[in-house]
This record gives C-alpha cells, structure tokens and sequence, in this order.
C-alpha cells in the first residue's frame, strides 16, 4: 500500500509540474503609446476584442481585476487574476487560477516592442501549468489560439485605423 501511496504522490508531482506556453505576435503600424492605449481601453473591450470580452477593476501590481474571456467555438470562462505587471507601453500581465492554484494556471502577458520605426510588435503569451492541463490541452491548442490571434488582428486593425 504504501509503494501505491508514493506512486499516486509522485504522478500528482509530476502532473503539477507541467507547463505549456501559447505565445502569439504581430506586427501593427502605429506606436507602442497608440496600441498600449487601446490594450488597456477596458472599457471599450466589448466593442472590438472577439476573445477578451471584459476587463474590470483597476489594473494595478498585486491588485486582482475581473476578466470574462470567450474563446472561438468553446465555453467562455469569467476569472479574476492578480495583476503582476503593468508597465506603460511595454508590458501588462496576471496570473490566473481555474478553482484554486495548482488545478489549472495561466500567466497572460500582453508585450509591446517598440521597433523603433513607428511600428509595435505586439506579443501575447500565456504559460499554463497544473495538474487539469491535460484536460485543457486540446481547447488551448486549437481555440484560445484562435482567439488569441483573432484579438491580435483586430487590435491591429484599430491601432492602425485610428
């Protein structure tokens, strides 16, 4: 019984310990101060953002918002992660929990490069880990990557509309 015990233990171990990482970029023609204000318009998520349909509360480190995220073609999910960065133009991040930490993470981080030619490389990543990812890995692989780039193009768009 007690080798059953330690092999349970060590495959919860080892199932908490994995990660997979979803990571987007594209290129917008307007400046990292342009795009950085729409990033961070919550407001007016509703209106243009086909993934991310809500962000309330304010964005402050260590401060916990509340987001309502709608992948294409499954379920839609409302959370509230704490605010890890944000950093004008450049960077705004959380961390996310499903339930309680450890079942299933995701770190969000939204990146602006600014390519010094007028142009933004917009990154948007997220590190998931936890011992539910296995149940997750097809809905990440397929549509929150989906929405992710979805978000990306019309983010683009408006930036370089305005």
């Amino acid at each position: 019984m007690k080798i059953l015990t330690t092999a349970v233990l060590l495959t919860f171990l080892n199932l908490s310990v994995m990660a997979k990482e979803i990571k987007t970029s594209i290129v917008i023609n307007a400046t990292p101060a342009k795009v950085w204000a729409i990033l961070t318009n919550f407001n007016n998520y509703p209106t243009w953002n086909p993934f991310i349909k809500s962000i309330t509360g304010q964005a402050k480190v260590d401060t916990k918002i509340k987001a309502r995220i709608e992948p294409p073609n499954a379920s839609g999910m409302t959370f509230k992660p704490t605010v890890l960065a944000f950093d004008t133009n450049k960077e705004f991040r959380w961390l996310g929990h499903f339930l309680m930490p450890g079942l299933f993470n995701g770190e969000h981080k939204f990146e602006l490069i600014d390519n010094g030619n007028g142009t933004t490389t917009f990154i948007q990543s997220e590190n998931f880990k936890g011992i539910l990812l296995p149940l997750f890995k097809k809905m990440l692989d397929v549509n929150t990557l989906d929405g992710f780039n979805q978000m990306n193009q019309k983010l683009k768009d408006l930036a370089e509309k305005e």
